[in-house]
């Protein structure tokens, strides 16, 4: 085997070689200004980069035409959007949105779809004053406003997918944006809206210029609105009681289609569709009235302990007649209270919205309680306001209590003859009823006085009821231990949850509910004594018993999740008549005074029988004569 040697000649190539290696390296080595270079380079190309992806993403879902190949997929979309491509390659197709505010509202317009994404009341809190949290009637995708359009080719587009092209000027004072959706550089469907100063309502022109092109006009485009409304109150039970969608039609007409799990209407003239929330309403006007619409009202508030953030889910349907080959509405929106004195300053019926009543008790609340509610709390804090109001209007109702205790003290004093007459006459009702006419005519005495004057407080009691509710004025002002007279005055709160009570406990319910029972224990006595037992008839002691309980318990039931306002009109109410009916029955009326006169009275020729007391008589003598008849058979 041949023995390895050290060979230095090839150590010394080795070397060489390295060494050239290391020198060409060397020469090779770029200056620092080549480096600069390249770095620059680098940079620009990556900023290049990212202006396109920006770009891009601005420009949506479809490319700017630049060459045949991308002219041709252009003009391809261009025939599936029936035209309204266009405004997808305009800088606008991007979510972006423009804002338009004044001192009382701020909404904000979406470029996608052209309808408002928010619509916010500055000067209104949610829930309790305080919170911070302002009124937001439209937010988060509660609400949409998309028209269908039909293409001359029958392919249906929505509005609400598609971008529209915002521009902001100023008439004066006036804000107007154009939102306009373009088919090509003069065909557009346009929502123009005009927002006033200090004002609730905005303008929205719908208008469209060369889509006759486009669309098929044969028939209405569909204008679809929604809303789900948003729980702005404390009680969301009480809210969504009066959460409604009310409606103008047939030239002023007005109503309303009602609460339910599901509602539906289906009115023709239409020039207003209101989503009426509790305080607060969002209404769509129309100067020309849709033709027919659809009107649906769903409810949502299935468990008030579970279904806490929305009341109702609103939806109109209206059709938009094309008008030679166009669109042209003039509407208005309304985003504001449900203030009875605010909508009726826009002399456009919109105050009928407000649920006052119908017939006498409306015009009680809009001519009487109305105009004197609202002298009063200019001058005085709401509270007080009541308790002053309630005053003023029984004593306005005293002469009417007074007439209604001195015919029931008058059939007190004719009570032991009457009850005479039911004995003398036991076997023979007829004849019994009629010897009792006869001593009412003889005394002077009129059996339907004491009914009269309770029928005309009934409207009084009743329109009440339908004026503090709606009482605007109301919400979150406190009084007492009552942070807000429109909602429920809790002063403690359950750890469970009563069916039909609540989890809390209302004080003013309770309060009023003890002036009731202590006002029917004051009076129920004069009226049994006043109202004869007649035979075949219930007993009445037993049921004014009865009543003495069961009015004060529903009191406490039903009202305490009602608004402290109306109970605290019910309970000065109570006690004010408890005291006008102490002054007339211990101060005023003298039972033997009117014994007395109706001995004179007696002792008189009988007066002349009204209609009512005649035409009863002759009923009775009728049924006796006919029973008679049938006796002799």
């Amino acid at each position: 085997m041949e023995e390895k040697k050290f060979d230095l000649n090839s150590v010394i190539g080795f070397i060489l070689i390295f060494g050239i290696l290391i020198w060409i390296m060397y020469q090779n080595k770029p200056s620092e200004a080549t480096i600069a270079a390249e770095k620059a380079k680098k940079e620009l190309v990556a900023k290049q980069e990212a202006q396109a992806k920006e770009a891009t993403a601005k420009t949506a879902v479809l490319p700017v035409a630049t060459t045949p190949g991308d002219t041709l997929q252009l003009a391809k979309l261009q025939k599936t959007l029936g035209g309204f491509a266009y405004s997808a390659t305009l800088p606008s197709a991007k979510d972006a949105y423009t804002t338009i505010e004044n001192d009382v509202v701020k909404l904000k317009i979406a470029n996608k779809g052209g309808y408002i994404v928010e619509a916010i009341l500055k000067k209104y809190e949610k829930f309790k004053k305080g919170s911070g949290e302002l009124v937001e009637l439209i937010k988060n995708n509660n609400a949409n406003l998309n028209i269908q359009l039909v293409t001359n080719d029958n392919r249906t587009l929505n509005t609400k997918d598609l971008f529209f092209e915002p521009t902001l000027t100023k008439n004066g004072e006036d804000q107007v944006l154009s939102m306009r959706l373009k088919a090509g550089p003069n065909e557009f469907l346009e929502y123009k809206y005009v927002l006033k100063p200090n004002d609730y309502m905005i303008g929205f022109d719908l208008r469209s210029q060369g889509l006759n092109k486009v669309l098929n006009t044969s028939k209405p485009l569909d204008l679809e609105w929604d809303l789900k409304t948003y729980r702005n109150e404390k009680s969301v039970s009480y809210e969504n009681r009066y959460a409604e969608i009310y409606y103008e039609y047939n030239d002023g007409k007005t109503s309303y289609v009602g609460q339910g799990e599901n509602k539906e209407e289906t009115p023709e003239k239409v020039s207003f569709v209101a989503f009426k929330q509790h305080f607060f309403s969002t209404i769509l006007l129309t100067k020309t009235p849709f033709e027919k619409s659809r009107l649906h009202s769903h409810n949502l508030v299935k468990d008030e302990k579970v279904d806490t953030t929305f009341t109702k889910d609103f939806k109109a349907n209206v059709p938009l007649a094309f008008s030679n080959g166009e669109i042209d509405y003039k509407m208005s929106w309304y985003f504001g209270p449900s203030d009875y004195k605010t909508l009726k300053s826009y002399d456009a019926n919109l105050e009928r919205i407000i649920p006052l009543g119908w017939g006498i008790f409306g015009w009680i609340n809009k001519f009487i309680f109305i105009p004197l509610f609202g002298f009063l709390s200019s001058y005085i804090s709401y509270g007080i306001a009541i308790i002053v109001f309630t005053i003023l209007i029984k004593i306005a109702m005293s002469p009417i209590t007074y007439k209604s205790f001195l015919s029931q003290a008058k059939m007190k004093v004719l009570r032991p003859e009457i009850t005479e007459l039911g004995e003398k006459f036991k076997k023979d009702p007829m004849k019994k009823q009629q010897e009792t006419m006869k001593l009412y005519n003889k005394a002077g005495v009129n059996p339907m006085a004491g009914c009269i004057p309770a029928l005309i407080q009934l409207p009084f009691m009743y329109a009440s009821f339908q004026f503090f509710p709606s009482a605007f004025e109301l919400r979150q002002k406190s009084f007492l231990w009552a942070d807000d007279l429109s909602s429920f005055d809790a002063i403690a709160k359950l750890p469970f949850h009563i069916p039909l009570y609540g989890d809390h406990i209302s004080l003013f319910p309770i309060l009023a509910a003890i002036a009731i029972f202590f006002y029917m224990k004051m009076t129920s006595g004069d009226q049994q004594m006043a109202a004869p037992q007649q035979e075949g008839m219930p007993d009445m002691a037993k049921m004014m018993k009865i009543m003495i309980y069961v009015s004060p318990l529903m009191m406490l039931i039903f009202f305490n999740s009602y608004g402290a306002g109306l109970s605290l009109y019910n309970f000065i109410s109570n006690l004010i008549t408890i005291g006008i009916m102490f002054v007339i029955k211990n101060y005023i009326v003298d039972s033997d005074k009117i014994h007395a006169q109706i001995q004179e009275n007696k002792l008189k020729e009988p007066k002349k029988q009204g209609k009512f007391q005649r035409r009863l008589q002759e009923v009775m003598e009728q049924q006796e004569a006919a029973k008679a008849a049938k006796g002799k058979k």
